[in-house]
């Protein structure tokens, strides 16, 4: 079998994203502006043999555009390409969750669960690696050689690229991804892009997960 290069992309932004909400697992749908985000991200891609998304709307409909933008498709719907279950904290914002959790968030990342605390439900890196690891072995056995985009969400993606030795972990912006080289078992992490042109549409950076 031939390598097949991954691209990981977080879909455009949701109305949740647009005012601040973790999302985690909930199901809210792509703003104006993740439209936009996405039919930008679309012109910044080259050639496709395949696109993947994960089953949450925002994810979906990101894919669903940019499908049908390159004309590549149908899009494959995986759930292992989830976002980490946020557990009590999906649907708060930030200073909701400092207020009714006072010190969970204090010194470390939103998107990062080591060494910190996290509420009832919320997903371990663990869970969600193995989902990750899955997702990627699908498409790597789906599609054999070639370039696949996989519209999914950041913490999914932080999450491989901790697993694969990135030490430094900066916040993806809506329509942000990392390519990720499979090759049988071994997986190879490759550079970060921004697929949205400011020209385009804005960028954005949510505040959440």
């Amino acid at each position: 079998m031939a390598a097949t290069r991954v691209l990981l992309v977080r879909h455009g932004q949701s109305e949740w994203n647009a005012v601040g909400r973790w999302q985690g697992q909930a199901d809210p749908p792509l703003s104006d502006v993740g439209r936009a985000q996405a039919r930008a991200a679309a012109s910044s891609l080259g050639a496709l043999d395949a696109v993947f998304a994960s089953d949450l709307q925002r994810a979906t409909e990101t894919a669903a555009i940019i499908s049908a933008e390159l004309g590549v498709g149908p899009v494959v719907v995986d759930p292992d390409l989830r976002e980490r279950d946020a557990g009590e904290w999906s649907g708060l914002t930030r200073a909701e969750i400092e207020e009714r959790y006072p010190g969970y968030l204090d010194g470390t990342p939103s998107f990062a669960s080591g060494g910190s605390r996290r509420p009832p439900g919320w997903e371990s890196d663990e869970s969600v690696l193995e989902r990750a690891l899955r997702a990627l072995a699908t498409i790597g056995s789906a599609v054999d050689g070639g370039d696949v985009l996989a519209v999914t969400h950041g913490g999914l993606i932080y999450v491989v690229e901790g697993h694969l030795g990135q030490d430094r972990i900066e916040r993806l912006a809506n329509g942000a991804g990392r390519w990720v080289v499979v090759d049988g078992d071994r997986l190879t992490l490759g550079d970060r892009v921004l697929l949205v042109d400011e020209d385009e549409a804005p960028v954005t950076v949510p505040k959440a997960i």
